[in-house]
């Protein structure tokens, strides 16, 4: 059984019930460990030496956060300066991380056809998200594709909402039990679209 890290990264979880959703689906899960860096760290100062700890306890690093202008909310990028060190993380004596799997689990506000070439946002969510894989890449840790919750501006009514939670238990369980085809799951463009697909057997 796989050890899961949950970085959860919300500057207003209170106005979101995806995110609250979310969270509350996989709160329970044994091997799950939910990290609220913005309730841990309301001035920033993150303690690396104790994240950096976390993540060596833990075979699965995911960062589950509202996407934002593009981005993941400031807390992360801070966490990724500090944590990520060199020779712990990266650099030919950095291999703190490596073969640890590297995911994302997030949330936006447009719908599938603005995140496309020639929708508004001009750009895909992988593409998008690409300087986490070159992160990952660089740790030496694996990575898949993220969970993707789109078009939240326009209300998910409270099913959709549930189906979203439930799928995201899903896909958590999945991973700590060791049931994803990661070989497979490079190959989609959301985990969350095709998780029957990507499952093992």
């Amino acid at each position: 059984m796989k050890k899961i890290l949950v970085n959860f990264a919300h500057p207003a979880i209170g106005k979101s019930n995806i995110n609250k959703a979310l969270l509350k689906a996989i709160s329970d899960l044994e091997n799950v460990t939910i990290n609220n860096l913005y309730a841990k760290y309301p001035d920033f100062m993150i303690d690396v030496k104790a994240e950096q700890a976390l993540c060596e306890a833990h075979d699965v690093i995911l960062f589950q956060h509202p996407f934002y202008w593009y981005q993941a909310p400031a807390i992360i990028k801070e966490w990724l300066d500090l944590v990520l060190e060199h020779s712990w993380a990266y650099g030919s004596n950095g291999n703190a991380l490596k073969g640890k799997l590297f995911v994302q689990a997030l949330t936006a506000g447009g719908d599938e056809k603005t995140y496309h070439h020639e929708g508004s946002n001009s750009f895909t969510i992988n593409e998008l998200t690409s300087p986490f894989k070159a992160t990952a890449d660089l740790c030496k840790m694996d990575w898949i594709p993220p969970f993707v919750v789109l078009g939240i501006h326009r209300g998910l009514p409270a099913d959709e909402i549930r189906h979203h939670a439930e799928n995201y238990r899903k896909f958590i369980v999945s991973l700590r039990e060791d049931e994803v085809n990661l070989e497979l799951a490079k190959t989609v463009s959301y985990c969350s679209m095709s998780l029957d697909h990507i499952m093992k057997g």
